[in-house]
């Protein structure tokens, strides 16, 4: 009995040699390593990604492109602007209140878009955040020339332009004289009774 499970024995041997010649038996293949990620790559990845999903930064500088997009916008910032509020971070909340301020602009809602203007302007000047207060007072000037009110329209622009000049900001003077100009020859902003009254002059100015 011992013979017959030494050949038996010897037999699987020379058979096992005979597929590892022929390449029946598939060798262990060793790969080149992964290359490791570096903690520069990771951590600037991380980063991409976080700024890339953060809601507030979505709400500041990305341009929104369909209607979900604002009330998502809309509704990101105005709670924002609520914890400021509540905690007395009244600086950033006068930012907040811009950010919703363009966003109603970006859907044509100029009123509220001017409440809110009003309201940052209110609290940058109570911040002496004079940049703050300059924008504020462009932006609310162009829409109050869009809603007809042109007397306070140039208004608001005249005081932007006293605030930049007694602080010295040459660059924003020159760009509110631009905005003044710009508001007092364009004619779209004209009431359209002062639109039909210059177009019958010029109809008479040509008969004669």
């Amino acid at each position: 009995m011992r013979y017959i499970i030494l050949v038996i024995f010897c037999a699987l041997n020379l058979s096992a040699s005979a597929q590892w010649w022929r390449g029946d038996f598939k060798k262990h293949v060793r790969y080149p390593q992964i290359s490791q990620v570096k903690d520069l790559s990771l951590k600037r990845f991380l980063a991409d990604k976080q700024a890339r999903y953060n809601p507030m930064r979505l709400a500041k500088n990305v341009v929104p492109r369909s209607q979900f997009s604002l009330e998502i916008n809309e509704r990101v910032v105005m709670r924002a602007a609520q914890h400021n509020m509540r905690f007395h971070e009244y600086s950033l909340a006068s930012y907040r209140f811009s950010e919703l301020a363009k966003i109603y602009v970006s859907e044509n809602r100029l009123s509220e878009a001017k409440w809110y203007y009003l309201q940052s302007i209110l609290i940058s000047k109570q911040q002496n955040d004079h940049q703050h207060t300059i924008n504020n007072l462009v932006s609310l000037a162009l829409i109050k020339a869009d809603l007809g009110d042109l007397t306070q329209a140039q208004q608001d622009l005249a005081e932007a332009r006293d605030l930049a000049r007694n602080t010295g900001r040459t660059d924003d003077v020159k760009l509110i004289d631009a905005k003044i100009k710009f508001v007092q020859s364009n004619k779209v902003w004209l009431p359209k009774s002062e639109l039909r009254y210059a177009e019958a002059v010029d109809v008479t100015g040509k008969s004669k």
